[in-house]
């Protein structure tokens, strides 16, 4: 065989191992996390689905919490010979999603929970986020950069920058005694 054909080879069977360990899951839901940015909540349950959870923080802002548990997760133990036990594999068991929307506006999206499979972080949330990468909504990001470009398998994205309102709770015009401290308010009021 020659020397071409067995690189091939081998870079064939290097894409199937990482697509089988949760490389490519965690492409997905990181992608998700550029490209969601700025879509509107309408399109989000579109794509998403209805969250779970929802918590109105202020006038301008609230938070939507989407949950999955994978039905099995492909680990498995052993205990040879009855000294110890050796586990193997598998995916973590549960993502849940927390996006923030502001003036009905997607600003955020994180992971939290055991939600990393065997290569990569975060994996288990492709299955929350795949509709919304798969097929784009209107008011979706395009995220540019080709084959590797900005998306990694290995961290999150950086968070945007997020606007005084949906950071604290700021008072209302005319009600100095609610939302944040003081300091807060002193700090965002240009």
């Amino acid at each position: 065989m020659s020397f071409r054909v067995r690189r091939i080879a081998l870079s064939g069977m290097v894409c199937v191992v990482l697509s089988g360990c949760g490389y490519q899951d965690s492409r997905v839901a990181h992608h998700a996390q550029f490209s969601m940015i700025g879509m509107s909540v309408n399109d989000l349950q579109a794509c998403a689905g209805i969250p779970e959870k929802t918590a109105t923080l202020n006038p301008h802002t609230k938070l939507m919490q989407y949950s999955y548990k994978p039905s099995a997760t492909g680990s498995f133990s052993i205990s040879p010979l009855n000294l110890a036990t050796v586990s193997f594999g598998g995916t973590g068991a549960l993502c849940q999603m927390m996006v923030r929307v502001v003036d009905d506006q997607v600003t955020e999206v994180h992971y939290t929970g055991d939600d990393d499979e065997m290569i990569g972080t975060d994996g288990v949330c492709s299955s929350v986020v795949r509709g919304c990468v798969r097929q784009p909504e209107s008011t979706s990001a395009k995220v540019k950069g080709g084959l590797f470009g900005p998306v990694s398998a290995f961290h999150s994205p950086a968070i945007p920058a997020q606007s005084a309102n949906s950071v604290y709770n700021l008072p209302l015009k005319g009600d100095a005694a609610a939302g944040a401290p003081a300091a807060a308010v002193a700090a965002t009021a240009h």
